[in-house]
C-alpha cells in the first residue's frame, strides 16, 4: 500500500489551497481529484457566471490573477487561473481519483479509492466542496411534476428555454443572475419565500470587498453577524435590481403546490409551466465520510470546530460554506482556512510516530 503525510480530497480552489499551505508547512501532500482536471466544480458552472469579487481580491495565496485587477473574471478564466495555479505546485496531484471512502487505521487513515486502490495516509484534508450535492427542496408536487426540473448544477444558458414558461426558485446571488438571464429569452418568474434582498456591488466609488477587508468582516469570525435570515444579501451592480423592478423576471412569493405540469400561486391561480429551476444551494459532499464515526452527524453534514475535525484531530475540512467566516468558500479566503488547517496538522503530526513513507 502506498503511504503519504497527507491526503487532500478535492482539486478545486479549496484543495489547492490547501496543498499550498500544506507544502509552504513543510508536509508532502497528495492532491486527489475526481474529474480530469485541477479545477473543482468551476468547468460545470453556468455559462455566464462572474466572479462577485474584482480580481484583486479573488486569488489564491501566492498567485494574483493576471490583468486587470478591478475586473470580475469570468467562468472560464477561473479554470484557466486554477489549472495554472496546479501547474505550479510542488505537489503531486492526482486527476480521475474519486474516493470512495476514508476509515481510520491506527493513528491515521486508509483512503479507498474508485476502482479498488488503496493508500494510507497520516492525516486527511477533506476539500471537496458542495458542487456534487445539490440540494433539492421538499416542495409540494416536485417529484411527480411534469415538466422539466433543473437544478442550478446542471444549468448552463436560457438557449435551451427559448419561449417557455419558466420559475426559478432561490433568492440568492444565482437564483437572481439566472432569472435575469432567462427573462430576456421566456417569460420567467423568480419564486422566493421573502423579497429579494440587494446589496450595492459599489460604496463610496469602492466595491463592497474593499470595505469587507478593510473592516475584516469578510475573513474574522465577526462576519458570521452577516448570516442572518433570510440569508445573504445579492451583489448586484444595479442590473439585476432594475430587471426585477421592470417585472423581467417578474418576482412571486413561493407558490403552493405543483400539480402534473402546473403551478398554484398563493393567490389561487394556477398556470402551466415547462421548467422548474431549483437555485436551492448545496450541501457538503462529504460521503466518503460517511464510515468514518463521528465525522459527519445524522444529515450528512461534518462536526468540526472552525474547520478542524470534532471526532478526528489529524481530520481537517477545508471550503464548507461558513467554515470560519463570508468568504471561507470563496476564491478570496480559502487560502485562510488552508492555512489555519495546516497549521493544526503540523503540529498534530509532530506530536505522533510518523508512519512509514
Amino acid at each position: 500500500m502506498e503511504h503519504v503525510e497527507v491526503a487532500v480530497i478535492g482539486g478545486g480552489q479549496s484543495g489547492l489551497a490547501a496543498a499550498n499551505a500544506l507544502v509552504r508547512a513543510g508536509l508532502k501532500p497528495l492532491v486527489l481529484e475526481a474529474s480530469n482536471q485541477a479545477a473543482g466544480s468551476w468547468p460545470r458552472y453556468y455559462d455566464s457566471l462572474t466572479l462577485f469579487s474584482p480580481a484583486r481580491f479573488s486569488a489564491l495565496p501566492g498567485m494574483p490573477f493576471g490583468g486587470d485587477p478591478g475586473r470580475y473574471p469570468h467562468r472560464d478564466e477561473v479554470v484557466a487561473y486554477l489549472t495554472a495555479y496546479a501547474d505550479r505546485l510542488q505537489a503531486d496531484i492526482r486527476t480521475g481519483q474519486r474516493v470512495a471512502a476514508v476509515l481510520a487505521d491506527g493513528a491515521g487513515f486508509t483512503v479507498e479509492l474508485e476502482g479498488g486502490g488503496r493508500l494510507s495516509a497520516r492525516a486527511v484534508v477533506a476539500a471537496s466542496g458542495s458542487f456534487g450535492r445539490p440540494h433539492h427542496p421538499d416542495l409540494p408536487g416536485l417529484e411527480t411534476f411534469g415538466g422539466h426540473v433543473v437544478h442550478a448544477a446542471d444549468y448552463r444558458s436560457p438557449a435551451s428555454f427559448a419561449g417557455q414558461r419558466v420559475v426559478v426558485v432561490g433568492a440568492g446571488n444565482s437564483a437572481v443572475q439566472i432569472a435575469a438571464e432567462l427573462a430576456r429569452e421566456c417569460r420567467t418568474t423568480l419564486a422566493t419565500r421573502a423579497p429579494v434582498k440587494f446589496a450595492r456591488q459599489h460604496l463610496l466609488g469602492r466595491d463592497l470587498h474593499f470595505w469587507l477587508t478593510r473592516t475584516g468582516l469578510d475573513s474574522a469570525p465577526l462576519g458570521r453577524l452577516l448570516r442572518t435570515p433570510p440569508g445573504q444579501p445579492v451583489l448586484d451592480d444595479g442590473r439585476c435590481r432594475a430587471a426585477l423592478a421592470a417585472g423581467s423576471p417578474d418576482r412571486r412569493p413561493m407558490f403552493q403546490r405543483l400539480d402534473g405540469d402546473k403551478v398554484t400561486w398563493p393567490d389561487g391561480g394556477t398556470e402551466r409551466l415547462d421548467a422548474l429551476i431549483l437555485a436551492t444551494g448545496y450541501r457538503p459532499d462529504l460521503p466518503y465520510l460517511a464510515g468514518l464515526g463521528g465525522a459527519l452527524d445524522a444529515s450528512g453534514r461534518p462536526r468540526h470546530q472552525d474547520g478542524a475535525s470534532s471526532a478526528h484531530p489529524h481530520l481537517a475540512f477545508v471550503g464548507l460554506e461558513w467554515q470560519r467566516s463570508l468568504s471561507s468558500n470563496s476564491l478570496r479566503g480559502v487560502g485562510r482556512d488552508a492555512a489555519r488547517a495546516a497549521r493544526r496538522l503540523t503540529a498534530y503530526l509532530a506530536r505522533v510516530r510518523p508512519l512509514p513513507l
